[in-house]
C-alpha cells in the first residue's frame, strides 16, 4: 500500500465514510501516526470507532483539511474531457 498523499480530485471522490487509512494518506501521515492520535483523542477531525473499525466522516476530513468543496463538479470535468476529444 502506497503512502502517497491524496490529490483534490481523489479526495472529491471519497465516499461519505472512510478508513482510517484513507484519513491518514489525505492529512499526509502514516497509519501509525493515525492510530496513535486516534487514540490520544487528537486526530484532526472527528473519528468514529464502529465495531474494532475506526471511520471517519467524509465532510469532517474534508473540513479539517479546509477544503469547502470542489470547484468544478468531477462529471463537469469528465464530461468537458470526453466533448474536447470529439472535437478535431
Amino acid at each position: 500500500m502506497t503512502n502517497r498523499r491524496l490529490t483534490f480530485p481523489e479526495l472529491f471522490e471519497l465516499p461519505t465514510v472512510v478508513d482510517l487509512r484513507t484519513a491518514a494518506r489525505a492529512v499526509g501521515i502514516s497509519i501509525n501516526t493515525a492510530y496513535k492520535l486516534v487514540h490520544a483523542e487528537r486526530f484532526p477531525c472527528r473519528v468514529m470507532r464502529l465495531g474494532w473499525r475506526y471511520q471517519v466522516p467524509t465532510a469532517a476530513l474534508l473540513a479539517a483539511l479546509d477544503v469547502n468543496g470542489p470547484a468544478v463538479h468531477p462529471d463537469d470535468v469528465r464530461r468537458g474531457a470526453a466533448f474536447a476529444n470529439t472535437i478535431s
